[in-house]
């Protein structure tokens, strides 16, 4: 079996929203190949390295196995809120980019959709 090691956005795709300073963003693999991969490599703690800079305290990882994904929610990640930060993406809007940038995963080229340019 070949292995590569791939950025996660390779597998899945993501989407992003906000509560006050807390970003909520989740993570949904393409094929179900990929499920136990992104289970075991992209932890609460992988995911929270990702915002430190940006002010993050914590991140709680939910498990969503019927849809294979998962949904992070981590606190402190947007600098204050939509109504205290000064940040152009208050939202946090573009910040499952930046995790889905960020975290490399290595997973078997059958995780990879069809048509990946990563194969």
């Amino acid at each position: 079996m070949t292995t590569l090691e791939v950025p996660l956005h390779a597998i899945a795709h993501g989407r992003a929203g906000d509560k006050g300073n807390r970003s909520n963003i989740s993570v949904v693999v393409y094929r179900l190949e990929a499920w136990n991969y992104l289970l075991d490599q992209v932890t609460a703690d992988r995911v929270l390295d990702v915002f430190r800079h940006k002010g993050a305290t914590a991140c709680n990882r939910y498990e969503l196995p019927n849809l294979r994904a998962l949904n992070f929610v981590i606190d402190d990640a947007l600098e204050g809120g939509v109504n205290g930060s000064l940040s152009i993406d208050g939202h946090g809007k573009t910040l499952s980019f930046l995790l889905l940038g960020e975290i490399k995963v290595r997973v078997p080229t059958e995780c990879l959709p069809d048509g990946s340019p990563y194969l």
